[in-house]
């Protein structure tokens, strides 16, 4: 039997799962609210397109939390390889970069978009855009899907409509409210790898800077709650880059329930501190006569310098050789801690993806299907399903709508 399905958001995984629906031969219908689909695709990877990631199954799944498990069918069905595979028939070959992140040769998201939307169209799926749903009711043995004025019949839905994050695109949440209609339970949302805001003004005196190769490590009441290796970045509020986004998510919650979140900057995390302290030692020996602010540029940025000078209560103009012990233990625990108080975060149209949303215990993973009402399927981010930054979001919002596609075109 070929069914009538409607597909709800035109984001990554309702254009899959619309394309693998309609391969299977069943008459697809993808309603877009915005005047063009693929709006939030446009602006992943800082708009260069971090598509996934080749990190191996198990890896991958290790960045999902306690939720991982939800994705393995999903992840059998159509996994980086398939992504790799299909993109590169469709004209948009592919790059491997550090940390296994996954991007177009050309650098440029709009080629993903414009693939993912072409692939759609070539097998017979029929996109309308500027059509936000309202309303999706059950009609006897179909569903009846509200849309302004308008409706449209169909025998199975698919719900693709991603988060509440950069709502400009029309990522606005609508779907936690059509799937609470339809009867799910909705976890609450919050944001995911979102930039944090920090006390004090050390940040904004650092805005622009990057590090690289620095350990963060944060502390919620004293005691570790997260580690995270590679870049970050100074900004007018606060932190961001990608080790401080994927320790974003721990550090909501202690904000939000009232209690102490601190991030630790070690900026020598290859040097413990015993091989640290000989490094300075044999510094101030060598260059005795060199001011200490100079002596520090072969320890840190410019920038970080007066910050440093400033928090350990050294003298930038003190010869090296003058600089006792005490004074070389405070500059020893400063690099290796540099210390900053999360006092708050970005605003969640400002996170890259939302925390929250479909209770995963109410979906079938094997099919993507609703237990809860049987036609109705679900992809994406309207999942209460989030990773760390750095292509698994995607690759699982791809994995998702693969199998919401395949499943809702041969039914129950």
């Amino acid at each position: 039997m070929h069914h009538s399905i409607i597909v709800i958001g035109g984001g990554p995984a309702g254009l899959l799962a619309a394309a693998t629906a309609a391969a299977r031969g069943a008459s697809v219908t993808l309603l877009e609210r915005m005047d063009r689909p693929g709006r939030k695709l446009r602006i992943c990877g800082k708009g260069r397109g971090n598509i996934g990631n080749s990190a191996p199954r198990d890896e991958f799944l290790s960045h999902f939390g306690r939720n991982f498990r939800f994705l393995r069918p999903a992840l059998a069905h159509f996994f980086t390889p398939d992504t790799v595979a299909l993109l590169d028939s469709l004209g948009v070959p592919t790059k491997e970069e550090r940390g296994g992140r996954l991007f177009p040769t050309s650098d440029n998201a709009q080629d993903l978009v414009d693939a993912f939307v072409r692939h759609a169209r070539s097998q017979g799926v029929t996109i309308r855009t500027g059509c936000r749903v309202q309303d999706i009711r059950r009609a006897e043995a179909r569903f009846e899907v509200g849309f302004g004025s308008q409706s449209l019949a169909g025998d199975r839905i698919i719900l693709a409509t991603g988060g509440a994050s950069y709502p400009a695109t029309g990522s606005t949440g609508d779907g936690y409210d059509l799937a609470k209609c339809l009867g799910h339970a909705i976890i609450p949302i919050s944001p995911a790898l979102i930039p944090l805001v920090t006390s004090g003004d050390i940040a904004a005196r650092l805005q622009g800077l990057s590090l690289r190769n620095v350990r963060a490590e944060l502390r919620v009441d004293g005691k570790k709650a997260g580690e995270q290796m590679g870049e970050m970045l100074f900004t007018h509020f606060g932190l961001s880059g990608p080790i401080i986004l994927t320790l974003s998510k721990a550090a909501v919650r202690a904000v939000d329930q009232g209690r102490r979140a601190e991030l630790f900057i070690d900026l020598k995390p290859a040097l413990d501190p015993d091989k640290l302290d000989a490094r300075l030692q044999r510094d101030l020996a060598g260059h005795g006569k060199m001011h200490l602010e100079n002596l520090l540029r072969g320890l840190m940025p410019p920038k970080l310098i007066p910050v440093c000078l400033d928090q350990t209560g050294l003298t930038g103009d003190k010869a090296a050789h003058q600089i006792s012990a005490e004074e070389r233990k405070r500059l020893r625990l400063w690099l290796k801690g540099l210390r900053f108080t999360v006092s708050g975060y970005r605003p969640l149209r400002e996170a890259i993806i939302t925390a929250g949303g479909v209770s995963l215990s109410e979906v079938d993973p094997k099919t993507m299907q609703s237990r809860i009402c049987p036609g109705l399927f679900l992809a994406g981010e309207v999942l209460d399903m989030d990773a760390d930054t750095g292509g698994f979001n995607l690759q699982a919002a791809l994995s998702t709508g693969y199998l919401a596609g395949m499943s809702a075109a041969v039914g129950p």
